[in-house]
């Protein structure tokens, strides 16, 4: 990766410590059931407070990502198994477990698949359902390299949100997320919301890009029709993935908040340690 100085974390950019007593029993229930989450694979600076308060993003369909996106702490290569096919029944147990009121549900790229996984989504949402009654699914999709079909399998199972990251500004798309296209987001975000669903992405900043990209960025992600929308500090997991340009401060966070809800988005997340789930179970009735 590129050898430039490493700017000094600042002051702001500080996480809860992945502690306490909620942390340990949600932990061991995600060990018990065999599930992995997002929050642990991905390093979430967040994943003390988050699993503090109960609330934790599930990973499906393994822990391998076919895709080897520059950010990403995820493993990458090709998985060896295949989707397992009851992973749904046990995203929904420990939803109960948690006695969550809001799942929000994630994966690793599946290029290995026909259809890029879509089938387990729509399977962990009738689940969910089905188990909790009343509860609300979110859920993070891969792009499913385009395949309107994946998507629309999704979409008839119909998540209370659908959420769909674009990750960064057009013109880093090759070094940040070499395996996607930008157009090929807004096309997911679109069609999804002309289906009638509430729509979300979210958008790293600290990788080069320039201030005006990211708002240029932000307003072509609500003209696809999104609604709520996550803006937060990339952080580097390792030496190996792409160095932080710079760090954004909590003002010029807040803001791309003000800028963008002045086109629009019901609701904004905007901050240092902002990720795509942050208080997700808080905006559902927005």
């Amino acid at each position: 990766m590129s050898a430039l100085p490493v700017p000094p974390r600042p002051e702001w950019i500080k996480a809860r410590a992945p502690l306490g007593e909620r942390y340990e029993r949600l932990r061991g229930v995600m060990r018990d059931l065999a599930l992995h989450t997002v929050c642990e694979e991905a390093r979430c600076p967040n994943i003390g407070d988050c699993w503090n308060r109960g609330t934790a993003t599930f990973m499906i369909l393994g822990d391998v990502c076919t895709r080897a996106c520059g950010f990403c702490a995820v493993k990458t290569g090709l998985p060896r198994l295949p989707p397992d096919p009851r992973e749904a029944e046990r995203v929904a147990e420990a939803a109960a477990r948690m006695g969550l009121r809001h799942a929000v549900i994630t994966s690793v790229n599946r290029d290995d698949q026909r259809d890029g996984g879509a089938g387990v989504f729509a399977e962990c949402i009738r689940k969910v359902r089905e188990r909790i009654p009343g509860c609300t699914v979110e859920v993070l999709v891969p792009d499913f390299k385009g395949d309107a079909a994946a998507l629309q399998t999704v979409i008839d199972a119909a998540p209370d949100i659908l959420n769909h990251n674009t990750e960064t500004v057009p013109r880093l798309y090759r070094r940040v997320r070499p395996g996607a296209r930008f157009e090929r987001s807004l096309e997911l975000l679109g069609r999804a919301r002309a289906a009638g669903l509430v729509t979300k992405s979210g958008v790293m900043v600290g990788l080069g890009e320039e201030v005006e990209e990211v708002r240029e960025t932000v307003r072509r992600i609500r003209e696809a029709g999104t609604d709520i929308l996550t803006v937060g500090q990339y952080l580097r997991p390792s030496a190996d993935h792409l160095p932080i340009v710079r760090y954004y401060t909590p003002a010029e966070f807040a803001e791309i908040k003000v800028y963008a809800i002045g086109l629009g988005y019901r609701h904004v997340e905007s901050g240092p340690l902002v990720r795509s789930s942050y208080h997700a179970e808080d905006q559902v009735g927005r």
